[in-house]
């Protein structure tokens, strides 16, 4: 079996083991305000505070992150238009729990922010990055439950926001002196 067939074949598996379970309409209610996590007004907000409430390390968690977003928005737009994988809910003539923004699925643009989101808290605020990556997790998960993402869109939105975040980073002292 090819890496594709196989990819194909795990998406499909656990995507619908996912919708299957007995909990999962339950669940949908839940996933639907975890999802919001991840439509980035959140993490604005977020980094304003921290700017104006602890000047020195919030404002480069802000400068930090408004540059990693710059990276991850404009890829995470470019591969969804390129790649043009249709969402479960339309190639597989199921109902999802919510409309979802646009027709496309991969990657998942909410677990690309919230990974972004997650490696700058963990690099600014190293107490609380178990529990960012635990939400930016969940951010992923809930786009299954909810019907509009397969499980490798939320593992490539991922390793994008990882990937952005982690780049964004490594220009942090540039950044911050200007």
């Amino acid at each position: 079996m090819s890496a594709m067939k196989f990819l194909t074949a795990f998406d499909l598996f656990a995507f619908n083991w996912c919708l299957g379970l007995p909990q999962a309409p339950q669940m949908a209610l839940i996933s639907r305000q975890i999802s919001r996590l991840g439509d980035g007004g959140f993490y604005l907000l977020l980094g304003v505070f921290l700017a104006i409430f602890e000047p020195v390390s919030g404002m480069a968690f802000l400068i930090a992150g408004l540059f990693a977003y710059s990276i991850e928005l404009p890829l995470y737009l470019l591969l969804k238009n390129t790649i043009k994988r249709d969402r479960p809910c339309e190639s597989l003539s199921i109902e999802a729990y919510i409309v979802p923004s646009d027709k496309f699925s991969f990657p998942s643009g909410h677990s690309a922010a919230a990974f972004v989101f997650a490696v700058l808290i963990a690099h600014f605020y190293p107490a609380y990055a178990e529990f960012a990556y635990s939400c930016a997790l969940m951010v992923g998960v809930s786009r299954i439950l909810l019907g509009v993402h397969y499980p490798s869109d939320i593992v490539a939105g991922g390793v994008l926001g990882l990937c952005s975040a982690t780049f964004a980073l490594s220009f942090l002292p540039v950044l911050i002196v200007l």
